[in-house]
């Protein structure tokens, strides 16, 4: 078994890879900052206050798992992680598309669009194209 000195000696050398230094000044709007992964994190919180319809979801499947004779009690942690590693690239791709708005997704659709077709349009005129307004 690793014991806290031997776990924080192994996460050292990856944490320091991850820590990025804080910059002074004011911050820049739609600046977009690639995600950092903080490899330190250890637990995680799950808040499902205001997802009652997910909450239900959770207990349901919470009690499915445990309706058995033998074995220890199944809990949420063992649920999600069993879970993450069913995720395939196909559902990831849903659950990123889940994460933009509006406005991204229409973004993505027009920076695809000119990538297909070379031509250095607006956003305005891809719209305007798109919406077949005269």
């Amino acid at each position: 078994m690793i014991d806290k000195d031997d776990k924080n000696s192994l996460l050292d050398g990856l944490v320091k890879d991850v820590k990025e230094e804080k910059k002074k000044g004011r911050k820049i709007k739609n600046d977009k900052v690639g995600f950092k992964i903080n490899k330190e994190q250890t637990r995680f919180i799950v808040d499902l206050v205001s997802d009652v319809e997910s909450l239900g979801k959770i207990f349901e499947q919470l009690e499915r798992a445990n309706n058995k004779e033998y074995g220890r009690e199944i809990t949420f942690k063992d649920l999600a992680v069993w879970g993450i590693t069913k995720i395939s690239s196909k559902e990831m791709e849903k659950i990123q598309e889940g994460s933009m708005t509006e406005m991204e997704k229409v973004e993505r659709v027009f920076n695809e669009y000119k990538s297909k077709t070379g031509e250095g349009i607006t956003l305005g005129e891809f719209l305007v194209k798109k919406l077949n307004i005269a």
